[in-house]
Parts: structure tokens; C-alpha cells; sequence
């Protein structure tokens, strides 16, 4: 029997998600962009939740380009809160819209928001060694870091806990418990 880190459960959506992405290195700002905004989106919900609406938020989203997000309007927002198949919060997806743009100006000014996000590891993962759940913490010293850095430039839903589940997301950090199959 395979052995994997509890959160992962029985849906078949959770564990390809577990087996597959969570804490595999990212570097696409793109693929970026949608994991900080997903992340964002999960605030008060379950990510099973999120998991099972993402295709839906990838067309409603337009695949999460940054400068197709930036450019939305009041238009866009009224359309995406008559969407019922993404979750529908307005304060949700205002912040989406504004962190698109903030995520531009952190392309401009660090050449991609990879280099941005990623310097805060010194560009490799950090791998902890968590025996069991209660030995996976929910924010850190970094984590703090970033999101008060993301919030001083203008980011939103950014707090300390969605950017640890961000940093675990893309792989920054790998929280894998030890016995699981997915530990490297």
C-alpha cells in the first residue's frame, strides 16, 4: 500500500494533485501567477474546493495570463460574479485583478516574478522534515516575510498562512512527511 501525507484522502482529484504538484518545484510565472491567486481564492474554503473549480477558474480567468487578468474591469467583475462555476466573492476577485497587476510590476522589476519569489529560498527548496501533520506548520519566519513584502507592494489576500500554502504549492518548501511516497 502506498503511504502518503494524510491531507491527501481518497479523492482521486486530491491525490493526482498531491502526487503530481504539490511541492514539485515551479518556475512559470504564469503557472505562478494561478497558484498565488488560487491560494487566495481557498481563504475560509477547503482547496479540495478549489481543486475541483480550477479548470473553470482557467477559462473564467483567461488561463491566469497576468496582463489579460490586469486589464479586467467592472465588466469583468460582474461577468465573474455571475459565474457560477468559480467561487464568487467579490473581495476575491477584486484581489485577483489588482494582484495581477501588482504581479506585473514585480516582473518589471526583478525580471520575472520566479526571481522575485523565489530569492526568498535562495533559490532552492527548503526541505523539512516533518514526522506527522501536527509537525507541519501553517506559516513561518519566511512566509511572513514574503507576505508582508507582497502587501507592501499593493498584493492582496496575501496574508502569512496562504503564502506558506503557496510556498508548499510551488514547491518552495517541501512539507512531505517522511514515510510519504512523494518524499525526495
Amino acid at each position: 500500500m502506498v503511504t502518503r501525507c494524510p491531507w491527501a484522502g481518497n479523492q482521486q482529484l486530491y491525490i493526482d494533485y498531491h502526487d503530481h504538484e504539490w511541492g514539485k518545484p515551479l518556475h512559470d510565472d504564469n503557472r505562478l501567477f494561478e497558484m498565488l491567486i488560487l491560494e487566495g481564492m481557498q481563504a475560509g474554503l477547503s482547496w479540495f474546493t478549489v481543486l475541483k473549480k480550477r479548470e473553470a477558474f482557467r477559462i473564467a480567468f483567461d488561463q491566469f495570463v497576468p496582463a489579460k487578468v490586469a486589464a479586467y474591469d467592472e465588466q469583468n467583475v460582474v461577468a465573474l460574479l455571475n459565474e457560477p462555476a468559480i467561487i464568487r466573492h467579490r473581495g476575491k476577485i477584486e484581489a485577483a485583478i489588482n494582484n495581477a497587476r501588482c504581479f506585473i510590476e514585480l516582473q518589471r522589476e526583478y525580471g520575472s516574478f520566479d526571481q522575485f519569489i523565489w530569492r526568498y529560498v535562495d533559490n532552492k527548496p527548503l526541505i523539512n522534515y516533518p514526522k506527522t501533520s501536527a509537525d507541519v506548520p501553517v506559516t513561518t519566519a519566511i512566509s511572513d516575510q514574503i507576505s508582508a513584502d507582497l502587501k507592501q507592494k499593493g498584493f492582496k489576500f496575501v496574508g502569512s498562512t496562504i503564502i506558506y500554502a503557496f510556498m508548499q504549492a510551488i514547491g518552495m518548501v517541501n512539507d512531505h512527511l517522511l514515510d510519504c511516497c512523494c518524499r525526495e
